[in-house]
């Protein structure tokens, strides 16, 4: 019998121009919100004049680079100081990641060291988070939709999460006017996160029929969008195909699993400072390989690998490939959008066995359909370089 849980935000809100409903809405989730942005504030004009508009004072906070602790203890400073009430995180996955721990640990008490997995002390959130709103500015991540953070300890070089069903986002804003006339390399490696996204949980072991329908409809928006809008960054139709495809990753992994190409990103990211979606991108199809192998060799009968032949089918467009297609289909588009390799972050051999190492106690790594061996991650890792 099947059986699973369905989590997704209060309230999504998607298409063009949806944006500026911000304001009205925000109205309705507090009076003063800490709005994080990325780097360059310039872009969130559009949010803080909608804002304005619905009579909600708006405290920004720029932040640049994935979040830290430290970055979460300094915003967290922040907004209590200024006696926020809501948190809204506008950019990419990096500052919707923030918010969303801010938004969760103003409504708990203790540091955040006390709920972080793997590195802190896991204690459960007692609380849900204070309101908060997601509003994407990129296409990959899905943070929107999902009910985790990732955070770097730079202590520990690695990066975990901050995970609970209380952090949903209240209300997710899907605007794909929002992501036109984004950098390539941007949207290369965004493209990449969302389809490692939509791939993972749909062969994962905890799969199940609503995600199912997630991932097929992200699977064929992303392979017949993802080169287009690396070519073409003012391509309406393409930037909507992958702004849905990755809120549908985003909900695919909040509803099931990951697997190895998220268990080796995190631990990477975390030691090299990489940018994720790249790292994702350029593991993802040595990943597939190594599954559909390890696969064929083991577990000849799992629906996995008929799962990854119907993969190969909506990324190539055939009804004859099959599954080791979808490695050779994916190894192409990584090298046509330009991702590159793992070595160009600094990783050498020797590096290698740590990774490793950090990447089999990765929660991620628990989904994969296939239990990969030392020598099949190094195998992986080796050929990602």
């Amino acid at each position: 019998m099947t059986s699973f849980e369905l989590v997704a935000p209060g309230r999504v809100l998607f298409g063009s121009g949806s944006v500026k409903e911000a304001g009205r809405t925000a109205a309705a989730l507090g009076r003063r919100a800490l709005v994080v942005t990325g780097r360059d504030m310039s872009r969130a004009e559009v949010l803080l004049w909608s804002l304005a508009a619905g009579k909600v004072d708006a405290l920004p906070f720029p932040a640049a680079g994935e979040p830290s602790v430290e970055m979460v203890g300094r915003a967290l400073e922040v907004a209590r100081g200024a006696e926020c009430d809501m948190v809204i995180g506008f950019g990419g996955g990096s500052a919707i990641d923030l918010a969303k721990a801010v938004a969760a640990m103003l409504a708990n008490d203790g540091s955040l060291l006390d709920y972080l997995e793997v590195v802190g002390r896991g204690r459960a959130l007692g609380n849900p988070s204070v309101p908060w709103m997601a509003i994407p500015t990129t296409a990959g991540s899905g943070a929107e939709v999902t009910r985790n953070a990732v955070i770097t300890s730079g202590q520990h070089r690695v990066k975990v999460s901050l995970r609970s069903p209380g952090m949903l986002a209240r209300v997710a804003i899907v605007d794909p006017d929002l992501t036109r006339g984004l950098p390539s390399a941007v949207t290369a490696a965004g493209g990449l996160d969302a389809l490692s996204q939509l791939i993972e949980p749909f062969v994962c072991l905890k799969a199940n029929p609503v995600v199912d329908g997630f991932c097929r409809e992200g699977l064929v928006r992303s392979a017949r969008s993802l080169r287009r809008a690396c070519s073409g960054p003012e391509d309406p139709a393409a930037r909507e195909d992958l702004a849905l495809a990755s809120m549908l990753g985003g909900l695919a992994l909040a509803n099931a699993g990951l697997g190895a190409v998220h268990g080796i990103a995190g631990p990477f990211g975390g030691v090299f400072g990489a940018p994720h979606g790249a790292v994702c991108g350029r593991l993802l199809p040595e990943v597939v390989a190594a599954n559909v192998e390890a696969l064929q060799e083991r577990v000849p009968q799992s629906l996995a690998l008929v799962r990854y032949a119907e993969i190969a089918q909506a990324l190539t467009g055939s009804k004859k490939a099959v599954a080791p297609d979808a490695a050779e289909w994916l190894r192409d588009l990584a090298e046509a959008i330009g991702i590159p390799g793992l070595a160009s972050y600094g990783m050498k051999p020797a590096d290698v066995p740590g990774i490793i190492k950090k990447s089999l106690a990765a929660s991620s790594m628990k989904a994969n359909p296939v239990v990969l061996s030392e020598e099949e991650l190094r195998g992986i890792l080796d050929r990602a370089l």
